[in-house]
């Protein structure tokens, strides 16, 4: 590739090509035109490493070939068998093993996976003092997350807790790649929690529960997959706020729904006064319709067993007794 003329002072870089039998350097002068791109490599190459790293620490401790199991190994395997033939009637007890449907055994002999793929269910055969085996609920498990203290993105404290759904998919990976599958989950559940949390608002924590929790789903599903573990639901339970926090946003709740409250009394007593202005307009058209409206209001008055009936007397009348 051609350089540019030189712009600048010149920055000695060492490239290093792979995928030969020996490494290759060069040297090349570089101006600051092409300093981006030279750092768009490393950073590439960065990226690189981590996810070959990354895929490293995911590999299975369980090796892809069988190793042999050995001269010693042969023999103890003979011996256990010509013994399991020889006492067959009563090593018939110790050498047939049943899983229910909801099992899957994993085989060692002399300390070695028997097969890529776990036994059972029903009746499976192990040779005696050679073989061991590990017994695989396959079954959905269900655990609640501790409550945990978390401080939000704005500043806020709030406890959650939650509950998860998971079961064994791999049960090889399950016993291989991790002590203790079930306590491994739950204890990530719980740093999974406080991770997703802390990067959201206390308004996006109360509204968007589903979004939370089909994050930490995904998360959990991904750093559990090397151990054979599915993840299949997460739901956020609760979530406790501060005493002073509910106190003042009950009060911030309060005041605006008073808001609205005197808001609609408004717009209420417009509407009223507007069609009070209409009936006035149609009475003045029609001098009989006050009678009418008269007649209706006595009617009123009588349905409800009132004694007392009030008569309105016009207004001409009394001018004309005030002026007597």
């Amino acid at each position: 590739m051609p350089l540019l003329p030189d712009m600048a002072t010149p920055l000695q870089i060492e490239v290093c090509f792979k995928g030969t039998d020996f490494p290759l350097f060069t040297s090349v002068s570089c101006t600051n035109t092409l300093t981006r791109s030279c750092t768009g490599t490393h950073h590439y190459m960065e990226m690189e490493n981590q996810i070959e790293r990354g895929n490293t620490s995911k590999q299975d401790l369980i090796s892809e070939t069988k190793p042999g199991l050995g001269c010693c190994g042969w023999i103890l395997i003979g011996l256990s068998t010509f013994f399991t033939v020889l006492f067959f009637p009563i090593m018939i007890f110790f050498s047939i093993k049943i899983v229910q449907e909801y099992e899957r055994s994993v085989i060692f002999r002399l300390g070695r996976i028997t097969a890529r793929k776990a036994k059972g269910p029903g009746i499976f055969f192990v040779l005696p003092c050679t073989d061991s085996f590990v017994k695989v609920d396959m079954r959905t498990v269900s655990f609640d997350i501790p409550p945990q203290e978390i401080l939000t993105k704005d500043s806020v404290t709030i406890s959650v807790d939650g509950v998860v759904y998971f079961r064994v998919s791999d049960p090889i990976a399950s016993v291989a790649n991790v002590t203790n599958a079930d306590y491994a989950t739950r204890l990530l559940a719980q740093t999974t929690l406080r991770n997703v949390l802390g990067t959201k608002n206390l308004s996006e924590v109360l509204s968007d529960r589903e979004g939370i929790s089909h994050s930490m789903q995904m998360t959990l599903d991904e750093a559990t997959d090397s151990w054979g573990i599915k993840v299949e639901r997460v739901e956020i339970k609760d979530v406790k706020l501060p005493q002073q926090l509910q106190r003042a946003m009950a009060a911030e709740a309060e005041a605006a729904r008073e808001a609205r409250a005197k808001v609609i009394a408004a717009e209420g007593e417009m509407n009223a006064s507007r069609a009070l202005k209409e009936a006035s307009l149609v009475i003045a058209e029609s001098p009989s319709a006050l009678q009418l409206r008269y007649l209706q209001t006595l009617n009123t008055i009588a349905a409800e067993k009132n004694s007392t009936i009030i008569f309105p007397l016009p207004m001409d009348i009394l001018g004309h007794i005030i002026k007597k």
